[in-house]
């Protein structure tokens, strides 16, 4: 805004003398005065579009542009310039009428002494509405950005308020309250008890009493609970936080918002859940781990103790002083020889329990012998499908593909009550495949809900430690089916959850491929 000493002013005027009788007199009340006549309305629109006016002086009685015409040529071009009417000779009702026309002020020509206050107060006037102009200019900016902030906040920001009698309402509610409240920001500050409805029961107590110190001890206010939408079956956790403020009239005042923290919530109870089945396993594992040391232990003491025990009363005869006829000791050297067979045989069968030796000729070695085993053993048929002959895996993939394999064939002759069972095992360029199907009575959901189904949950873990993924699906009376699927040296295979079309053609291409040796 130009500074009160220096005053740029148009004026409608016909007399050039007129105009600087005008700019005389503003001179002498201080100004420094640069003005511009025109005559016309077409003079007067080019000089309102060429350069900034302080102040427009209008004679009233000009009959070429009328004060009427300069305001409405104003107002079309939306300047917002002040205009003061100086007229010769005018009545009461038509001052009236250019003043509701937009006029700033009227006066006579032969009585100017209003003119420079006048012009005084439409400057401060003009100052003060561009300050006003600026100032609401920059809240709307402000406002803008705030809004564009909790627009994109993760959660809704509020203010609540607390008054000195007790009352309490939100002074401000983000649009983000109705995703995750289920509630427009205006239902709220409406009634802000609607939120507290929301709240579970079991919840609300908590909710109230960390209101209640936060109010009393000015600290911050964090509340955790769950809220149920009106409507929605699904239950939210929901984070509150605000930091509180006293104002000048005793009321409390808290700045703060509200997060969906459900995601982490159940985060944290599968993480929990998981760490619990793990210790589970654990647990179960180093009990199975003694178990089978304490069964080692025993069939080393009972079978190949009591055979080396019978060996040595078998040589203590021999070692006598007294000699005896060879037939005696021809008959104690066939009983050792047995004795040290039967040593052999069972030190090779102890040997076989701790890792079969039929794996240093491959896995599919391996599967074949553990399936023939399994028949013998069990009277279920047992067939493998393989598409070749030779698998080449590294002795610790080899060792838990075989491992889960025995897993599967121990579960399927405990609980399937099966007749027959069917082998898949491929090799998928960096993909190897293990399916154990059969035809028994299938396995349920609440099966595989079993805290002490420790059988899957350990081919699960297995898999997991692998990198691998692991199925097992069954309906009732029509089998159950465990697959395998483990990747090889560095490849790593994708997550089930994934919607990748690649991993999808990749799992379809591997349905197809064990499909066909079926």
């Amino acid at each position: 805004m130009v500074s009160e000493d220096k005053l740029k002013v148009l004026m409608i005027e016909d007399s050039e003398q007129e105009a600087e009788q005008i700019s005389l007199l503003l001179a002498k009340g201080g100004f420094q005065t640069e003005y511009l006549r025109v005559a016309s309305a077409e003079s007067f629109k080019v000089a309102l579009l060429s350069q900034y006016w302080d102040l427009i002086l209008s004679d009233y009685d000009f009959p070429q542009l009328t004060a009427q015409e300069a305001l409405r040529i104003i107002h079309e071009t939306k300047h917002e310039i002040p205009l003061i009417i100086l007229s010769s000779r005018v009545g009461e009702e038509a001052a009236e009428h250019i003043m509701a026309l937009g006029a700033y002020d009227f006066m006579l020509k032969h009585n100017p002494a209003r003119l420079i206050p006048a012009i005084r107060r439409v400057l401060n006037e003009a100052m003060n509405y561009q300050r006003f102009i600026t100032a609401r200019n920059a809240l709307q900016k402000s406002e803008a950005l705030f809004q564009a902030i909790t627009a994109n906040l993760p959660g809704v920001v509020f203010q609540f308020l607390l008054t000195n009698n007790g009352e309490t309402r939100f002074l401000y509610v983000s649009d983000a309250s109705e995703t995750l409240l289920g509630l427009h920001p205006q239902q709220l500050i409406d009634d802000p008890r609607l939120f507290p409805e929301l709240i579970l029961p079991d919840d609300r107590e908590f909710y109230r009493y960390s209101f209640a110190l936060s109010s009393e001890q000015l600290t911050t206010w964090d509340w955790e609970g769950c809220i149920q939408v009106k409507g929605d079956s699904d239950i939210k956790w929901i984070s509150l936080r605000a930091t509180p403020r006293r104002t000048d009239d005793g009321s409390t005042v808290w700045d703060g918002i509200m997060i969906n923290i459900t995601r982490n919530k159940l985060a944290e109870r599968e993480f929990a859940r998981s760490r619990e089945q793990l210790a589970e396993l654990s647990s179960y594992m180093q009990k199975v781990k003694e178990h089978e040391r304490a069964r080692i232990a025993r069939e080393i003491h009972d079978d190949i103790g009591g055979t080396l025990t019978a060996i040595k009363c078998e040589l203590f005869p021999c070692i006598e002083r007294e000699l005896k006829q060879a037939e005696f000791y021809q008959q104690k050297m066939k009983s050792v020889d047995l004795l040290v067979d039967r040593v052999i045989d069972s030190t090779r069968r102890i040997s076989l329990d701790l890792r079969p030796g039929i794996l240093d000729c491959g896995i599919v070695a391996a599967v074949q012998w553990q399936a023939k085993e399994f028949s013998d053993r069990t009277g279920i048929s047992c067939k493998v499908a393989c598409d070749s002959d030779d698998i080449t895996l590294d002795s610790d993939l080899a060792i838990a593909i075989f491992r889960v394999f025995q897993e599967a064939l121990t579960n399927t002759s405990k609980h399937a009550s099966a007749s027959q069972v069917q082998v898949t095992l491929a090799d998928f360029d960096q993909l190897i495949l293990l399916e154990v199907g059969d035809n028994g009575k299938g396995i349920t959901e609440i099966d595989l809900r079993k805290r002490d189904s420790f059988g899957i949950r350990g081919m699960r873990e297995r898999c997991q430690q692998l990198k691998g993924s692991f199925h097992i699906v069954g309906n009732p009376g029509e089998g159950t089916k465990v697959t395998i699927i483990i990747p090889k040296g560095d490849y790593e295979l994708p997550v089930k959850e994934t919607t990748d079309p690649e991993v999808e053609k990749d799992h379809a291409l591997i349905k197809r491929r064990s499909r066909a040796f079926e």
